[in-house]
C-alpha cells in the first residue's frame, strides 16, 4: 500500500464572486522513498492541493469538497485537531518558499531547531534543551552548514538565502518525517545553491527513507529528482506518469507549453550591435559600503575597480551569485549608487562627475527594470497613472495627447488597455512586469538595465517577457544590460557575457564562445549547476 493515497480530492474556496474551484478531483500516490513532482503555473493548485493535505488552509474560504487523503492508513482530510498536530512535523514536514518568512525573526535558528523535540516529543520521550541541542547542531551539520555549534546561536538574518533554505531543512527533518512536502524551495536560489538544495534533498531521502512530493513551476528542475511527475493547470491534474512519460511521451498541449518555456539554446535573433559605437565605458569603478553589523566597522568591496564598455544595440548579460556585485554594478552604471572611484561614461559624459540635480536630464535616457515589480510600483497609482508619470515629468507628452501615448505603451507590452485604471495588486506577476518594462521604455531611453527582471516568474511568463524584451531592444533600438544568476536565460538573450565574484569580472565573452569554453573553475561550477531538462541526461540518472 502506498504511503500517501489521495482520491478526488477537491478545494473550493467561498469568495464575494462566487465558488473558486482550487483543486478539481486530483488524485495521486506515493511510495516510501519516491519523489513525486507537482508541476504547474501559479495558480495551477499545487500548493491548495499540498496544504490541504495538512489542513493548512484557513477556513473559511477553503472547505474541502470532497475526495480521500489515506496516510499510512489514518485519513488526513477526516481526523481530529489533535492527530493533525500529531501528523505535522512528525510523519509529515514541510519546506515553504521562502524561509526568511518562514523563520521568527525573534529568535536564533537553534532555538527553533529544537522547539519540536522538547515541545512536541511523540515519537520519542521528552528531551531537555541540552540533548536537543546536540541533536539541532548535529542535524545543522548534516545539511551542510559549517561550524554548526556557532551557527546555532545565529539568528535568521546573520544567513544566506541558501544557508536559512538549509535550516529549513533541517527543521523539517528534526523529528524523521517519513514525508517531505518540498513547496518551491529553490525559486528564489542562484542555480548552484538550488543545485545543492536539490542534491541535499536527494541525498537525505536516501539516506533516510523519506518519500518527497516537490512542488515546483519549473519542469527542468524536477527533470533529475522526480520519479513521478503529475502536471496542474487550473485545479485540474492535466497528467500525470513517471518522468520519461511526462518529457518524451507528453499527453497534453499544457505540459508541451510548460516543456518548451525551458530556456535552451542560443539567442535565436540576430544582434543589432553598432561597430565602433560605444555607448557606456565604465573606467575602474569601485562602490563600496561600511558594514555597520558586527563589534567593528567593515567595509565591504560591492564593486571593485571594474572596466566594462557596451556597444550600442547590444544585450549584455551579467551573470553571477546572490552577493556578487551585479545589482551593485548596474546601480552604480545609472549613478543611482555613489561611485568611490572611477568614471562613467555615457554617449561622451562622464556621469560620475554631476551632481543629482545635472543627473535628471540623463534620466530621460537611461532607465532600470528592477526586479520586484510588486515592490517597485506604486500600490496607490494606477497603470495609467504609472506610465504617464514619466512621460509628464520629462516633457515627452502634454494633457492633450497623454492619453494616446499611454495607450501605446500600453500595446507595446502587450496589456489590455480596459486594464488602463487598474492598480498593480490587482494584476498577475507577469503582467505587472509588463507594467514596470512599459515604464522603462516610456521615456525611449537609448540604455535600460534589466535587473533579474524574470527569476521569480513561472517558466511560461520568463518565456513571454524574455520574448517582449527581446523584440522592445530591437523595435526601439535599445541597448541594454541583462542582470541575471540563471545562465540558461542569459544565454537566450545576451550577445555579450560577463561573469562577475565578488565584486570583480573574472571572466567575459562572446555568449556561446563563453559557454563552449569557459576559462574559469567559477564559470564552469555556474554552468554544471543548470538544470537538466532531460531525465534520460547521465547527471539526471545520478541524481535519481
Amino acid at each position: 500500500m502506498a504511503l500517501l493515497e489521495v482520491n478526488n480530492l477537491s478545494v473550493h474556496f467561498d469568495t464575494r464572486d462566487g465558488v473558486v474551484v482550487a483543486v478539481d478531483d486530483v488524485s495521486f500516490s506515493v511510495d516510501a522513498g519516491e519523489t513525486l513532482a507537482i508541476v504547474g503555473e501559479s495558480g495551477s493548485g499545487k500548493s491548495v492541493t499540498c496544504y490541504s493535505l495538512l489542513d493548512l488552509l484557513p477556513k473559511p474560504p477553503a472547505r474541502i469538497h470532497g475526495g480521500t487523503a489515506r496516510f499510512d492508513g489514518s485519513d488526513l482530510l477526516n481526523c481530529s485537531a489533535e492527530r493533525m498536530r500529531q501528523f505535522r512535523g512528525n510523519d509529515i514536514a514541510m519546506i515553504f518558499q521562502d524561509p526568511m518568512t518562514s523563520l521568527n525573526p525573534n529568535l536564533t535558528v537553534g532555538e527553533q531547531l529544537i522547539e519540536p523535540l522538547i515541545h512536541h516529543p511523540i515519537k520519542t520521550k521528552r528531551q531537555t534543551r541540552a540533548s536537543a541541542k546536540l541533536r539541532a547542531v548535529e542535524l545543522l551539520g548534516e545539511v551542510g552548514i559549517v561550524d554548526p555549534e556557532r551557527r546555532f546561536a545565529s539568528y535568521p538574518h546573520e544567513f544566506s538565502g541558501g544557508m536559512r533554505q538549509r535550516v529549513m531543512i533541517a527543521m523539517a527533518l528534526i523529528n524523521e518525517p517519513r514525508l517531505l512536502i518540498c513547496d518551491e524551495p529553490t525559486t528564489a536560489l542562484d542555480v548552484t545553491i538550488q543545485a545543492q538544495i536539490l542534491g541535499l534533498i536527494k541525498q537525505l531521502q536516501r539516506s533516510r527513507d523519506v518519500a518527497v512530493i516537490f512542488i515546483s513551476h519549473d519542469l527542468g528542475v524536477v527533470a533529475g529528482i522526480a520519479d513521478k511527475i503529475m502536471v496542474m493547470c487550473n485545479g485540474i491534474a492535466m497528467e500525470s506518469g513517471t518522468a520519461e512519460d511526462i518529457f518524451y511521451r507528453t499527453q497534453s498541449d499544457y505540459t508541451r507549453r510548460l516543456l518548451d518555456a525551458i530556456p535552451q539554446g542560443a539567442k535565436k535573433t540576430d544582434c543589432r550591435i553598432q561597430p565602433d559605437a560605444r555607448l557606456i565605458q565604465a573606467s575602474h569603478i569601485s562602490t563600496w559600503f561600511n558594514d555597520y553589523s558586527g563589534h567593528k566597522v567593515r567595509t565591504v568591496k560591492a564593486v571593485d575597480d571594474i572596466s566594462l564598455d557596451i556597444q550600442r544595440g547590444e544585450i549584455l548579460g551579467l551573470v553571477g551569485e546572490s552577493g556578487s556585485g551585479k545589482s551593485t554594478l548596474g546601480r552604480s552604471l545609472l549613478q543611482l549608487v555613489p561611485t568611490q572611484t572611477g568614471t562613467v561614461n555615457f554617449d561622451g559624459t562622464d556621469l560620475a562627475s554631476l551632481s543629482s540635480r545635472q543627473l535628471v536630464p540623463w534620466r530621460r535616457r537611461m532607465q532600470m527594470i528592477f526586479q520586484d515589480p510588486y515592490a517597485s510600483l506604486n500600490p496607490r497609482m494606477t497603470v495609467y497613472q504609472t506610465l504617464a508619470e514619466p512621460l509628464l515629468f520629462h516633457g515627452i507628452a502634454n494633457r492633450s495627447n497623454i492619453d494616446a501615448q499611454v495607450q501605446q505603451l500600453m500595446d507595446d507590452v502587450g496589456l489590455a488597455r480596459a486594464f488602463i485604471r487598474k492598480y498593480p495588486h490587482e494584476f498577475s506577476g507577469g503582467q505587472r512586469q509588463r507594467i514596470a518594462i512599459g515604464r522603462a521604455i516610456a521615456t525611449k531611453p537609448e540604455f535600460i538595465i534589466a535587473d533579474e527582471p524574470v527569476s521569480a516568474l513561472d517558466v511560461t511568463i520568463q518565456a513571454q517577457i524574455l520574448d517582449l524584451i527581446i523584440d522592445l531592444v530591437e523595435r526601439h533600438n535599445l541597448t541594454m544590460l541583462f542582470i541575471s544568476h540563471d545562465l540558461s536565460v542569459v544565454r537566450s538573450i545576451a550577445d555579450r557575457v560577463m561573469v562577475m565574484y565578488h565584486g570583480t569580472i573574472i571572466e567575459q565573452g562572446a555568449t556561446e564562445s563563453l559557454w563552449r569554453a569557459p576559462q574559469q573553475d567559477y564559470t564552469k561550477n555556474l554552468l554544471g549547476a543548470i538544470p537538466i531538462a532531460d531525465p534520460k541526461s547521465e547527471r539526471s540518472r545520478a541524481e535519481r
